[in-house]
């Protein structure tokens, strides 16, 4: 369960989700994996972790392979998301050797069995790795085709008992436009789900903002790119949107 000794955290919570993009993992590159923004995120997880948060970690898989534009090229899409949830794979275990590095344990678990590399997902085995403060790396998806990693957090989320998905991002909360295209773009402090949908403002996608609103899982949405961020968004400090009921 959430940790037993609040007085060692400023933190405003117990047990939190990060959902992260792969494309948050490839730096200045083009593609793929850019080993020293893998390690600078690890460190901010290890910065969190260290004050007593258990954490629940999903990483996407944009920067190796993406599903839908695989399927947009021709690829049969069932096909396409499953080679998509493979590269969630590889960034969960770049994600955990990082963190190995710095002396965090931590587990990947995948919705597809690959016993070699990674344990199968067991809600229980989960909860339990938890309370023994492992990081939990939720990797493959969902284990289906036609359902992101957005909705793979959402979900494992709602069974892992978080309080709240923290949504990284490269910009510090969700605005009613691109604020990289428009510079009148206006920054929410707070919106709702059904905002959020109506709005079609690009938080998560829609499965998973209603299964968010259906069970009441705040999702914060706040800045990868500044140093300390992810401790101070959970300290309530810093600059961040909340999506809310």
């Amino acid at each position: 369960m959430p940790m037993s000794a609040p007085e060692e955290s400023k933190a405003k919570f117990g047990r939190v989700m990060l959902k992260i993009s792969g494309e948050a993992l490839m730096g200045d590159l083009g593609y793929g994996l850019h080993p020293p923004t893998v390690e600078r995120i690890a460190r901010e997880v290890k910065i969190v972790h260290d004050l007593g948060v258990e954490i629940c970690m999903v990483i996407g898989g944009g920067n190796i392979f993406r599903g839908l534009q695989g399927s947009a090229q021709g690829m049969e899409r069932t096909t396409a998301d499953y080679m998509g949830m493979l590269a969630t794979v590889m960034n969960a275990l770049a994600m955990q050797s990082a963190l190995e590095k710095m002396g965090v344990f931590c587990r990947v678990i995948s919705a597809i069995r690959m016993d070699e590399v990674a344990e199968p997902y067991i809600r229980r085995r989960a909860v339990r790795h938890l309370e023994k403060k492992r990081v939990c790396i939720f990797a493959a998806g969902t284990g289906n085709p036609y359902f992101t990693t957005d909705t793979a957090a959402t979900l494992r989320a709602n069974e892992m008992a978080c309080e709240a998905i923290f949504k990284g991002t490269k910009v510090d909360g969700v605005y009613d436009k691109d604020p990289e295209k428009h510079t009148d773009a206006r920054r929410y402090d707070r919106v709702s789900y059904d905002e959020v949908l109506a709005q079609h403002l690009g938080v998560m996608d829609a499965s998973a903002i209603a299964l968010a609103r259906d069970n009441n899982l705040p999702i914060i949405v706040f800045s990868l790119d500044e140093p300390g961020g992810f401790k101070g968004i959970l300290a309530g400090e810093g600059t961040y949107t909340t999506v809310h009921g």
